[in-house]
């Protein structure tokens, strides 16, 4: 059966859609039909991050609206066989959203894929709501600092009360994916310890991605990072899938590299 992936997050920049490419991505590398879909309309990025913004001709809304079929608005991803994107609008508002329209187009995409997953636009708008109102699982995205993990705690309470599956008395299960993780700067007390951040979200951690200039580098040239097999966020990004899927996998925390004699006297004599 098809399962319904929210990844939100309560402020944005924290690294969400990039987020949402590197789990779909990740999920058709391991032979599971993928498709991702952009909530935030007005302002879409997933086809930009995967690199096929010139390809779209239809998106969600004009499938929400009936003016184009659900298979005139996927576009099949050109390096991964079972993945698939569906764009948005860039130039409609987020009132186009209907929940009957999304129920429709998911409920159609539940027939022809293994995983859904949901880039939820940041706060607590219409899109975010339908985002993660059909939601089987949810991926909360936060940063470690003080404002990133309250939005986030707010993202938590929301998803646990308004969701449909709540609406049933059903729980919504829920990890957290902590991005641009600064070892030197939490060291310096700059950031917040893991230890902090779990105590106060209370939600399962699905992994640590490294502050990493592949990121950066990825987007910028439209391909999700975890394509960029040798950086450090690609490999914490594939992780985080495996134990989507279910697998053990060792969590890794990024740590402050040691220093040689050389580096310690420079730093000194600086």
């Amino acid at each position: 059966m098809a399962k319904v992936i929210v990844v939100t997050s309560g402020k944005g920049g924290v690294g969400k859609t990039t987020t949402s490419a590197a789990i779909a991505t990740g999920l058709a590398q391991r032979g599971h039909k993928t498709v991702i879909i952009d909530f935030d309309v007005g302002l879409r990025n997933v086809d930009l991050i995967m690199g096929c913004e010139r390809r779209v001709v239809y998106d969600f809304i004009n499938v929400i609206n009936g003016d184009a079929k659900l298979s005139q608005a996927l576009i099949k991803d050109k390096r991964v066989e079972t993945l698939f994107i569906l764009a948005t609008s860039q130039t409609r508002d987020k009132d186009a959203l209907t929940e009957d329209g999304v129920k429709r187009v998911i409920d159609e995409l539940k027939t022809q894929f293994d995983y859904i997953v949901c880039d939820s636009p940041a706060g607590i708008e219409r899109g975010a709501f339908l985002a993660m109102y059909f939601a089987d699982e949810a991926v909360v995205v936060a940063n470690p600092e003080v404002s990133s993990v309250r939005d986030a705690d707010r993202m938590i309470g929301l998803v646990t009360s308004k969701s449909a599956r709540a609406e049933k008395g059903e729980p919504l299960p829920q990890h957290l994916l902590l991005t641009r993780y600064d070892a030197e700067r939490v060291e310096k007390g700059e950031m917040l310890r893991l230890e902090d951040v779990q105590e106060i979200l209370a939600v399962p951690l699905l992994g640590v991605v490294p502050e990493c200039p592949s990121v950066l580098q990825a987007s910028n040239v439209g391909m999700p990072v975890i394509l960029d097999e040798g950086s450090p966020a690609a490999k914490a990004y594939a992780a985080a899938v495996s134990r989507i899927l279910g697998e053990t996998v060792e969590m890794v925390i990024p740590k402050v590299a040691k220093r040689g004699l050389f580096d310690r006297l420079l730093r000194r004599s600086a």
